[in-house]
């Protein structure tokens, strides 16, 4: 046999690699209305005209709340081993504060213990953008005392679950919630403010530090807590031009060094201290906060989807910008004005992001290098598609395959370099309400007919059973 046609090696995992998909509770849970729940800031700012595609809301959205065994179900039979979800902070604890909600905590109960009686490991996301109302009425992530509530929120969810559940992430891509929600506006609470943007960046991470620390005692020790950066692959449009390499660390400090520097090294780094300046002068940093955030971590998720590419520009605050986060008259990098954003070229999914897997592998080599011996857990990537039932009700979505085959092969790759990558959660589970973009983007490897609610699984949820139950990337074969 020529050597152009021998089989090509399986990609294989290590046998105690978990095989996940990823959901939020707004995205998914609808009855928001019920058992106590009161608004959260999503619930808030997607009734609020102009705020969503079509005025979308995730009132009802796939109605999980009501429908969760069918959809655990449906991941066993699928051949998942993990399932990430996130609580509803406002579900649990209504005002942000004070004794829970018993029929709030009594549904995440029913859930975990659903997926546990289906061989299914439950990891429990505490904050997915979902912040009670009467909190951000109150000041919102700005202020510290939202931190403190989410700590004492932390062990509410903690002392329920904590028996049952091993895997804990604190918070999901605090950026976003830090600066889409407080500095471009195009998340939920929509505010406009570049100074709120990194008072509540300081204060989400204060969040994580005293979550932690609340989870651990009331804990068995055996649990695994973390949290999920969508820490940005950043390239510089010139590689050899210092003014695009100076605009790169002004970007990698904003949407990566924010976070990750007091979170695993205890600081923040200098030059964002200079870069916002003329914004902050973080006097809310308090004596005592820095070591209150950095609480060893048992392991780190990453999120990822596409790379950014930038370079050095005039300083213009009201330009527009091609980062991949929406459209907004104001910019989400506080003082990175001088900054442009280029489309990275290649083939791109639904959501204009270009299908780059080095990315993902560079992401992972990197946080390896930052946090050695730290496992890893790749807790969002997928991939929206304009997918559509064919005439027998089956929906192919060869595209989401091959994206799909791509980044678990440099996940794979980068366990071979060395990098100790103990999961991946797919994102999602099954096509949601996808934010300001309403109901527009399915990301899911689980097709729902929205007028319905059925669940149908696309070619990609069998092609990542497959996966699943065999610890090998199946071919990818024409579609």
């Amino acid at each position: 046999m020529p050597e152009s046609a021998q089989p090509a090696t399986p990609v294989t995992f290590p046998p105690a690699f978990l095989w996940g998909a990823a959901t939020s509770a707004y995205q998914i849970e609808g009855a928001v209305r019920e058992g106590g729940r009161t608004p959260s800031i999503w619930d808030t700012f997607s009734h609020t005209p102009g705020r969503t595609a079509g005025g979308e809301h995730g009132d009802i959205a796939v109605d999980h709340y009501h429908r969760y065994r069918e959809d655990v179900a449906l991941m066993a039979e699928l051949g998942l081993t993990a399932y990430r979800f996130s609580i509803s902070w406002s579900r649990v604890q209504p005002t942000g504060r004070g004794p829970a909600v018993q029929v709030g905590l009594d549904f995440y109960r029913r859930l975990v213990d659903e997926l546990l009686e289906h061989g299914i490991k439950p990891a429990v996301t505490l904050y997915h953008w979902d912040l009670p109302q009467e909190l951000e009425d109150a000041g919102g992530w700005p202020e510290r005392d939202t931190a403190l509530r989410f700590a004492e929120y932390a062990q509410i969810v903690g002392e329920a679950l904590g028996d049952r559940v091993e895997q804990w992430i604190t918070l999901n891509e605090p950026w976003c919630s830090a600066f889409l929600g407080y500095g471009s506006g195009v998340h939920a609470p929509g505010r406009t403010d570049p100074e709120a943007s990194l008072r509540a960046a300081h204060h989400l991470n204060l969040a994580h530090g005293l979550g932690t620390s609340a989870l651990r005692s009331v804990m068995p020790a055996r649990n695994s807590v973390a949290l999920s950066l969508n820490s940005s692959v950043v390239r510089p449009l010139s590689p050899h031009d210092p003014a695009d390499l100076a605009a790169v660390r002004k970007i990698d400090d904003l949407a990566n060094g924010v976070f990750h520097g007091p979170i695993l090294h205890g600081a923040y780094p200098e030059s964002l201290f200079s870069a916002t300046e003329l914004i902050t002068d973080w006097s809310y940093v308090l004596d005592g906060d820095l070591p209150a955030i950095n609480q060893p971590l048992d392991a780190l998720g990453l999120n990822y989807y596409t790379p950014a590419l930038v370079s050095a520009a005039e300083a213009d605050p009201s330009g527009p910008r091609a980062d991949g986060h929406g459209a907004s008259d104001h910019s989400p990098w506080p003082g990175a004005d001088d900054v442009a954003f280029h489309q990275t070229p290649g083939e791109r999914t639904e959501m204009g992001w270009t299908i780059d897997p080095t990315g993902l592998h560079e992401l992972i080599m990197r946080y390896s290098r930052e946090a050695p011996g730290l496992p890893l857990y790749i807790t969002e990537n997928g991939a929206a598609y304009d997918d559509k039932p064919d005439p027998d009700g089956r929906v192919h979505d060869p595209e989401r395959i091959a994206y799909l085959e791509k980044h678990l092969a440099a996940v794979r790759r980068a366990i071979t370099d060395g990098a100790d990558v103990r999961g991946y959660y797919l994102w999602s589970l099954m096509d949601n309400f996808e934010w300001a973009y309403g109901y527009e983007k399915r990301f899911g490897a689980v097709y729902v007919d929205y007028a319905t609610l059925t669940r149908t699984p696309k070619s990609s949820a069998l092609w990542y059973g497959q996966a699943a139950r065999t610890g090998t990337l199946p071919a990818v074969e024409a579609d």
